[in-house]
């Protein structure tokens, strides 16, 4: 886009399990997104909102994906947004398997039938220079009030164990832990409970966002937390306040499987674009 020749931005709105996206294809031409637009795409109430606004690029494998929080802020992985844009991929080109890549690294997708899709967000980092986290220490259980476990999955977890996790203050829980100094580059946060053998219930603050209804690479860390902790095995199932996701560690990574809904496709006008570019 030139300054001197404002155009309409095409977007995508997805969701999966309702943590919602905008998502720029620019597979064909380069979309500038200074952080003050994608702030601006954020606000639910003078923009479009979403929980994360992710770029489809052109890469080494099928497709680059890029992601940003609603405050600007980037992530190197967004689980649920790979899911959805594997999904339209295949539904574009009519195959059943993706190789995707992000900052996260290379990713595989595939086509899990009955409308679901499953992504291998590749493997968990449990040493804590890798999540990252401030000091060496046990990642097991952090030396916080409540004994979290940290996971890294291309971006910072801190996942609790509680007896009814819809019993927590999320808004004010999450916030805090979100910028304890144990995590330098701020975490996401999650509350979960046993609710029977192999299935959690779990709610997620996440970084640089809030309250969403899902995350993907949070339920990753949750169960990959779980299963370290001797809760749950490594194939589990997940409730969240948005709907139902399973993940499964493999040997080869953890995969998440789960329902993706393209709702609508539009376009920012040229006025909301002129101040920004």
């Amino acid at each position: 886009m030139e300054k001197t020749a404002h155009t309409s931005l095409p977007f995508m709105k997805m969701h999966g399990l309702g943590n919602d996206f905008v998502v720029v294809d620019a597979r064909a031409h380069s979309v500038p997104l200074p952080a003050a637009l994608v702030v601006a795409i954020a606000d639910r109430h003078k923009g479009v909102g979403y929980d994360q606004l992710a770029v489809i690029e052109n890469g080494a494998g099928d497709a680059h994906l890029v992601f940003y929080n609603a405050d600007g802020s980037t992530s190197a992985a967004c689980g649920n947004a790979t899911r959805c844009i594997a999904r339209y991929l295949m539904e574009q080109t009519g195959r059943d398997s993706l190789h995707l890549t992000t900052d996260r690294g290379h990713l595989y997708a595939v086509d899990a039938g009955n409308g679901l899709t499953s992504v291998n967000m590749g493997q968990p980092q449990l040493d804590w220079q890798d999540i990252p986290l401030a000091r060496e220490m046990d990642t097991l259980e952090l030396p916080i009030d409540g004994a979290p476990t940290a996971t890294g999955m291309g971006n910072p977890h801190c996942t609790f164990f509680v007896p009814d996790a819809d019993a927590v203050d999320l808004q004010t829980r999450g916030a805090e832990i979100e910028h304890h100094p144990l995590y330098p580059q701020r975490t996401n946060v999650q509350f979960a409970h046993v609710v029977g053998p192999d299935h959690l219930r779990m709610r997620v603050w996440e970084r640089g966002v809030g309250v969403t209804l899902a995350s993907g690479s949070s339920s990753c860390a949750t169960a990959v937390a779980a299963a370290r902790r001797g809760l749950t095995g490594r194939t589990v199932r997940i409730d969240l306040d948005g709907g139902t996701i399973w993940v499964d560690w493999r040997d080869d990574g953890v995969w998440m499987t789960g329902e993706t809904m393209h709702v609508f496709t539009a376009e920012l006008t040229p006025q909301f674009l002129a101040p920004y570019l």
